[in-house]
């Protein structure tokens, strides 16, 4: 039987990079992950394997350290290490995100500044939109950045930081009245700031609070965090691109790439569970015969295998529009609402297959059952992505009458 989810016109390279990561995976990752989940242990020795590999540079412009790959290689990687573990696609997406904010928006300053070091995995990144009372709604940014000759004094409270403490550059969005009179539109007096730190937890560099991890029900090992400002000052020559104001439309373009991810990693999870539950339907026997010759079973492993299919090529398409240098907020809207749920619907399927022992945590797809949900909220809940769709479609097909 051929593999779900195959992608076609790849290059020789681009097969390569994702039968190294696919070995990797089997190898390194799934044998300990449920193991690390359990224990919501940071997977150290994975993330020097894939620094090793050079992951952490796939992205990045060859000129700076990097591999200079495209955006749908990076996908399909996130999708082989989601199959193996969630959490640890989480490390890398944040880190790339950040990465290409700077390759697209940085000052030549910053990219020679950040992005070798980045490429090497020796700088991790992070990015910060969120506030306790923010949910989807960007424009309500309440953290707030104050000129005050060469620096930037900046207060607030963000939250839900991949890699907030184990990141040592962090891309924060807050707002600057600077330069934007009284009654400018909220996304057009919104800044990015480049944020240095030590990696950890407490006081990283003065007046930046990392207080620690955030228990969570699944996405565990990768820690979300909170991050609090309290008259941190930083260089002005660390406004991302330079110049103020600009800092919406900068992490929506990395949140794009976020989606795409977003989607990438559900089709992952979505692959393993179906995995799962086709190897246990072949082991698991009832009235004499396995479950698998069980037409219910047989109608749940068909349904579950063509929502893989179907998630798999919207994430292809929304990889490969943004590639392409045209706007993909339709493609990858569509891309991470449809990957989500259906990963959700598949992971349950798989669950369902398992029966009784689905719910012991000795099989790996309790664990699954976890990380799921996550999926259907990061990068924007199905509602957002239903609004960014709605919108867009609308734009398309304008009624002229």
């Amino acid at each position: 039987m051929s593999r779900l989810a195959r992608t076609a016109g790849l290059t020789d390279v681009q097969q390569e990079i994702l039968s190294t990561v696919r070995d990797f995976v089997d190898k390194e990752i799934i044998p300990v992950a449920t193991g690390l989940e359990h224990r919501d242990e940071y997977p150290q020795q994975i993330v020097d394997g894939l620094k090793e590999l050079g992951l952490f540079g796939l992205m990045i412009p060859e000129e700076y350290g990097g591999l200079g790959e495209s955006l749908l290689t990076y996908a399909l990687c996130v999708e082989e290490i989601a199959r193996g573990w969630m959490s640890v696609s989480g490390i890398i997406n944040t880190h790339f995100i950040v990465a290409y904010m700077l390759k697209q928006h940085g000052t030549q300053e910053q990219k020679d500044h950040f992005l070798p070091r980045m490429a090497a995995g020796d700088v991790r990144g992070a990015f910060s939109m969120s506030e306790p009372g923010l949910g989807s709604d960007v424009s309500a940014i309440t953290s707030k950045a104050v000129k005050d000759g060469g620096e930037y004094v900046l207060n607030g409270q963000k939250m839900w930081l991949t890699n907030g403490g184990t990141s040592s550059l962090v891309a924060v969005l807050v707002r600057s009245d600077e330069g934007h009179p009284e009654g400018t539109a909220p996304h057009k007096s919104m800044t990015t700031f480049l944020v240095e730190k030590e990696p950890g937890f407490g006081e990283v560099r003065p007046g930046l609070t990392i207080p620690g991890k955030i228990d969570k029900m699944g996405y565990k090992g990768v820690d979300t965090t909170e991050l609090i400002m309290d008259d941190l000052r930083i260089p002005a020559d660390r406004v991302l691109g330079g110049v103020t104001g600009r800092g919406f439309y900068q992490m929506m373009d990395g949140v794009e790439v976020g989606r795409v991810n977003v989607a990438a990693r559900g089709c992952g999870v979505a692959q393993r569970a179906f995995e799962l539950g086709v190897r246990y339907a072949q082991q698991r026997h009832t009235f004499g015969k396995p479950i698998a010759q069980h037409q219910a079973v047989q109608f749940k492993l068909a349904e579950m295998a063509t929502k893989v299919e179907a998630a798999h090529a919207m994430m292809v398409n929304a990889a490969r529009k943004k590639d392409s240098g045209e706007r993909n907020d339709l493609e990858a809207g569509m891309a991470k609402y449809l990957a989500s749920e259906y990963c959700k619907e598949v992971v349950e399927d798989a669950f369902r297959i398992h029966g009784g022992y689905g719910f012991s945590k000795e099989y790996e797809i309790e664990r699954l059952y976890r990380e799921a949900p996550m999926l259907l909220i990061g990068e924007g809940t199905a509602e957002i992505q239903k609004m960014i769709i709605g919108r867009r479609l609308l734009e398309e097909y304008r009624f002229q009458g």
